[in-house]
């Protein structure tokens, strides 16, 4: 099965960029590395994806310590800022740690990548855009008060936090990257109004340990917290077979008036910090599936990040293309060429550019796998949920016990909705 069509409407566009986004970097060799947005952006751009005449850029701002504190205590951001001026955590608060080292502009360019997702939300909600990017969003795992897993400030907490306050009743988070969205879902995990999905690689195996399907919203959001957490090793089939059965029927239920989704990359074959099997295809499949979702059950509104993904050449500027082009209505086929320029970039990077990717080391050209189409070849056919549950099957045991916890709360039924 292939899902949805690979066609949408040339919709107001918003794709969030400025230079300065690139300030986001821990040091030289960490994983979260600028060259994924740089390349990122150099491959839309390539395409002409940012030249449509109904597609608009926004600089995003430094989002305010008042507009922070939204979503993160304020003693966290004061933590950070003093952590950022003085070189070192007084509070460590997840500051100071291999996963978020500290360095001087720290404050500043996490705030930033906040404010594009703000401002991102602003446009949607205001009616100014019915769809925005911020690809160098997505920073999922930082709580309310702590920075985790590379994230610093919540940027996808802060645009639902703004929907919220302007007045939307429902807004969907839908989080595809391979580790889970814990921080997003904390923050909301008590609040009716926000439908926090997540399908991740389980917890037995993968930072950051929950994600779990018992893990349902609290006393007074119960339903409203979901999760699939699927085996090591799964799958565009098995991944693509485990969204399509629970989030249309949960999107259908419960009505949201915008959705916000996070489409880390990392759960890609080639990536060094997870244990999944997607390819590009599969992932592209992903974010023409939640393009059409915004069409069929949020009035078009749809707010996407980026996220996780670590393997800064083959992978992440690909996808993240895909889906820049999903939500401008302009979808890539996976055959077709990736641009000589953007070939020619990154054939003069230099080695102290590409230290984040291990593959270029020692063995030149080939070694970097530069691809030269916008696909892999992938077949990215699955099993719809219509065919039957196999108990044998992990994945399909994976869906089920979601289902089980989490459908009725919204009249669904497990086995057959």
């Amino acid at each position: 099965m292939n899902g949805t069509s690979e066609t949408q409407g040339s919709a107001p566009t918003a794709i969030v960029w400025h230079p300065d986004l690139l300030q986001y970097r821990f040091s030289d060799r960490h994983p979260m590395a600028p060259l994924r947005l740089d390349l990122t952006h150099r491959l839309v751009e390539a395409f002409g994806l940012l030249r449509a005449e109904h597609v608009r850029v926004i600089e995003p701002p430094v989002a305010t310590d008042q507009q922070l504190a939204g979503v993160h205590e304020p003693a966290y951001v004061a933590a950070v800022r003093a952590a950022a001026e003085r070189g070192v955590a007084d509070e460590p608060r997840g500051l100071g740690t291999e996963d978020c080292p500290i360095f001087p502009d720290l404050h500043e360019s996490a705030a930033r990548l906040a404010g594009g997702t703000l401002a991102a939300a602003r446009a949607v909600w205001s009616g100014q855009v019915r769809r925005a990017v911020n690809f160098a969003g997505g920073m999922h795992h930082a709580a309310a008060a702590k920075a985790s897993g590379f994230c610093i400030y919540n940027d996808c907490a802060l645009g639902i936090r703004h929907l919220l306050d302007a007045g939307a009743e429902r807004v969907v988070y839908l989080d595809v990257d391979a580790h889970h969205g814990d921080g997003t879902q904390s923050i909301f995990y008590d609040d009716p109004r926000v439908l926090t999905i997540s399908v991740h690689e389980t917890g037995f195996s993968l930072f950051p340990g929950t994600g779990f399907a018992n893990e349902v919203g609290g006393p007074e959001a119960l339903g409203t917290a979901v999760n699939v957490a699927v085996p090591a090793r799964t799958g565009d089939a098995g991944f693509l077979r485990a969204v399509n059965a629970v989030v249309p029927q949960l999107l259908r239920a419960f009505r949201p008036q915008v959705i916000v989704s996070q489409h880390g990359c990392d759960a890609h074959a080639d990536d060094p910090l997870a244990d999944l099997r997607l390819s590009v295809d599969g992932q592209r499949r992903l974010a023409l599936d939640v393009a059409d979702w915004a069409e069929q059950f949020a009035e078009g509104r749809w707010i996407a990040t980026g996220g996780g993904g670590y393997n800064p050449l083959k992978v992440v500027p690909r996808v993240w293309t895909h889906l820049v082009a999903a939500a401008v209505g302009a979808p890539i086929p996976v055959d077709a060429p990736v641009p000589d320029e953007w070939i020619e970039h990154v054939r003069g990077l230099g080695p102290d550019q590409v230290e984040c990717d291990m593959s270029l080391t020692g063995e030149g050209e080939d070694a970097a796998r530069i691809p030269r189409t916008m696909g892999e070849g992938a077949d990215v056919w699955w099993r719809s949920w219509e065919v039957g549950y196999d108990p044998a099957d992990p994945v399909d045991q994976a869906i089920m016990a979601t289902r089980k916890e989490v459908f009725p709360y919204h009249g669904l039924d497990p086995w057959f909705d």
